[in-house]
């Protein structure tokens, strides 16, 4: 496993990474605490040195189920790793927004306890929607948070792109958070001009949902019927023929000797973006995590598969 440099956040990173959502919440089905120990276990063998999460992977009842199980399969081997999480968003209360001083200190303790650790190395906001979210007391309490020990990077973790990314910039700009969070896939790359931007600048980049939720696995055709519940069952069937026609497109060119699966040339082609830290493996088992793990070791594409890629591209597909 290859490590990137976080920007100027002074810290050494894979570069792919474990994302947690899917081992606490059922969006893509039930996952057992066996099932989340042994992904974790593996994305460790493997030489995966970020794991992220939040307390918004729970329940109705229960914050940080995802940050629960990320310690119990870590055990002592904690230290070995960065973890990332995220506040302002919660599982029980129906993720609404709650980014003030006084819930981001609970937030931290609280990540801090289901984690068993003393330090986050990066700490989100959780896709706040716009500046009327945020409270003025929560930049003080941030750094108190610092200053105490509790947190060592501030981050922002984008949704809703076109409305939050000017903010972003000014955050950025003004040295507020040193590490983004955002979308990137062969399917949405409405974000790239703002990585390019603000990792010249020395912010470290997270990508996520590069699998487009499940669109880029191979796994989804045009037939494909999502059950109640599922993330994707908000799509008409126009709008999956339309996604799934695209997917088939895009395999004449981005499948090699070296990339031998759709989801390895998802992760394949996140990686070979400028600015990019590190791409987030979202997955949900240890047969899955190993497409990231292939498509690191991989080399990267050549120009022209590349520009054979973009010519493709004719408009970003919906994130989650």
């Amino acid at each position: 496993m290859q490590t990137r440099s976080l920007g100027r956040c002074g810290l050494s990173v894979s570069e792919v990474g474990l994302g947690t959502w899917a081992l606490a919440s059922e969006i893509y089905g039930s996952v057992s605490s066996t099932e989340a120990k042994d992904t974790v276990r593996a994305a460790l063998d493997a030489g995966i040195t970020l794991f992220d999460t939040a307390p918004l992977y729970g329940n109705a009842s229960t914050d940080g189920i995802a940050e629960t199980r990320l310690a119990d399969a870590l055990g002592s081997d904690t230290h070995r790793v960065l973890i990332s999480t995220k506040f302002g968003r919660y599982s029980s209360d129906g993720a609404a927004p709650n980014f003030h001083a006084q819930r981001a200190r609970e937030s931290v303790e609280g990540s801090l306890r289901r984690l068993r650790r003393e330090t986050l190395d990066v700490l989100f906001f959780h896709s706040p929607f716009g500046l009327s979210d945020i409270h003025d007391d929560v930049w003080e309490e941030l750094d108190r948070l610092r200053a105490e020990g509790k947190v060592r990077v501030i981050g922002h973790s984008i949704s809703k792109f076109a409305d939050t990314q000017e903010m972003c910039r000014t955050w950025a700009v003004e040295r507020r958070i040193d590490a983004i969070q955002v979308v990137l896939s062969l399917m949405n790359r409405e974000s790239r001009t703002l990585i390019q931007d603000l990792s010249q600048d020395g912010v470290g980049v997270f990508a996520r949902e590069s699998l487009a939720n499940g669109f880029l696995t191979g796994a989804i055709n045009a037939d494909t019927v999502f059950p109640p519940g599922h993330l994707n069952h908000r799509y008409d069937r126009t709008e999956i023929q339309a996604r799934a026609h695209y997917v088939a497109s895009l395999r004449t060119h981005v499948i090699t000797e070296d990339v031998t699966t759709v989801p390895q040339a998802a992760f394949r082609w996140v990686l070979d973006q400028p600015g990019v830290s590190l791409v987030l493996s979202g997955a949900s088992c240890v047969e899955h995590l190993s497409d990231a793990v292939r498509a690191s070791a991989a080399p990267s594409y050549g120009a022209a598969t590349l520009a054979a890629v973009e010519a493709l591209h004719t408009r970003d597909f919906e994130a989650a």
